[in-house]
């Protein structure tokens, strides 16, 4: 039981008096959620990871359970450092003797307490419901006075963070495919994490991934969790099975996997630079070569650089003598939590991580676009941080609004 736990259960007291019912129900679900803790313990498989259906349910809860508490608290807790000053100097100034120390508890602060807890509470019943799966699809024209005249006007879509392994509804799996497909972009570039674990997790969703259609390509890369790193694997060749057998999905959906690799596009006679680079990032496994990414290239190019984790732009891609003038990553998910008020107002806990964690960033004419993600992983929803399709139109100019 926890100090938060305490407070929350103050404010249902305060509300309910001695109506029994109320505190059988508050202990209830926080038991029953210690309970679930305990069997989530004791059947976790870490082969499984995030996607077995009971840690799912336990991560669920949690947010849940303990973000309205947390809101519970705070004005408990003010309130109770208030009911302290003023029983110092009620002492203080008043010698009379007996009497309770401290104001009681106002009814008002509770009933405050709770209903703004319930903002919250709804928020993530509406994300665990609905939230994963509300698609957005976010437009961006960016300008680049080196871009070659042929691709003035064209645009590439990016998806990220796919997390098949977490899915659990064909219906609106299908419909995101299709919604992208509805942007008829010239390219389709996605930037890491096919699954949460194995590649087997790819399996029921190949067929509708593979109808994704871009005239000229489906590029891809890798993301920190398509490794299989962590899963406890029997043996290192089951690993590497594992891995050759993602290599082959990626085959099969039709996409590219480049490797620290590049590819030329061609239009009209002219060309840029697709770079594709393995998972590099700050605190993460750094399998990307951003210098093998670049072999043969040169640097009058127009490079186009995917990159999994945002970190590396910041560390690595920014100080390149080879200009990346953009670069695509994913990663972040935004943490799939947070408030995003477009042109106003935007944050979430994620950012105290990854200062850069969402949406379009730019470093000295180098531009980093961070896709939230197509997917969701651990918490199963999303609130107020929705599933991201990138379309991104590029011109030639100066200027970026």
């Amino acid at each position: 039981m926890s100090v938060v736990d305490i407070y929350a259960y103050q404010a249902v007291r305060t509300l309910t008096k001695d109506q029994v019912w109320g505190r059988y129900l508050y202990w209830g679900l926080s038991i029953a959620f210690l309970v679930l803790l305990v069997l989530v313990i004791i059947n976790f498989d870490r082969s499984a990871g995030p996607q077995h259906p009971l840690f799912k349910i336990f991560m669920g809860s949690f947010v849940l359970l303990f973000v309205p508490k947390l809101i519970i608290s705070a004005p408990l807790l003010l309130e109770d450092i208030v009911r302290i000053i003023v029983g110092i100097s009620g002492k203080i100034i008043s010698s009379s003797e007996g009497g309770p120390f401290m104001p009681s508890r106002r009814k008002f602060v509770s009933q405050m307490a709770l209903a703004l807890a319930a903002i919250p509470f709804a928020g993530i019943l509406h994300g665990i419901f609905k939230g994963k799966y509300n698609y957005r699809v976010i437009k961006k024209t960016l300008f680049f006075p080196d871009l070659p005249d042929a691709f003035d006007g064209f645009r590439l879509t990016q998806i990220s963070d796919v997390h098949s392994g977490s899915f659990d509804n064909p219906e609106k799996i299908a419909y995101g495919i299709n919604l992208i497909n509805q942007q008829r972009s010239d390219l389709i570039l996605f930037t890491g994490d096919l699954v949460n674990n194995v590649a087997d997790e790819m399996e029921p969703w190949k067929e509708v991934f593979s109808t994704l259609n871009a005239p000229m390509g489906k590029y891809s890369i890798l993301g920190n969790h398509d490794y299989g790193d962590y899963v406890n694997w029997p043996s290192a060749e089951a690993k590497a099975a594992n891995m050759q057998k993602l290599y082959r999905t990626h085959a099969d959906i039709g996409f590219d996997l480049l490797r620290n690799e590049n590819r030329v596009i061609e239009k009209d006679g002219e060309r840029i630079r697709l770079v594709g680079v393995e998972n590099w990032g700050k605190g993460f496994a750094q399998h990307g070569d951003l210098e093998l990414a670049l072999q043969d290239t040169s640097e009058q190019e127009f490079h186009i650089l995917m990159s999994h984790d945002p970190s590396h732009f910041d560390e690595v891609v920014k100080k390149h003598p080879k200009k990346m003038s953009l670069t695509l990553s994913g990663h972040t998910h935004g943490m799939q939590f947070g408030i995003e008020i477009p042109g106003v107002f935007r944050w979430s806990p994620v950012k105290y991580r990854y200062p850069k964690w969402a949406g379009l960033y730019e470093d000295a004419g180098r531009y980093l676009y961070v896709n939230r993600g197509f997917g969701f992983l651990a918490f199963p929803g999303r609130v107020g941080i929705w599933p991201e399709i990138t379309v991104l139109e590029l011109r030639k100019g100066e200027a970026n609004a």
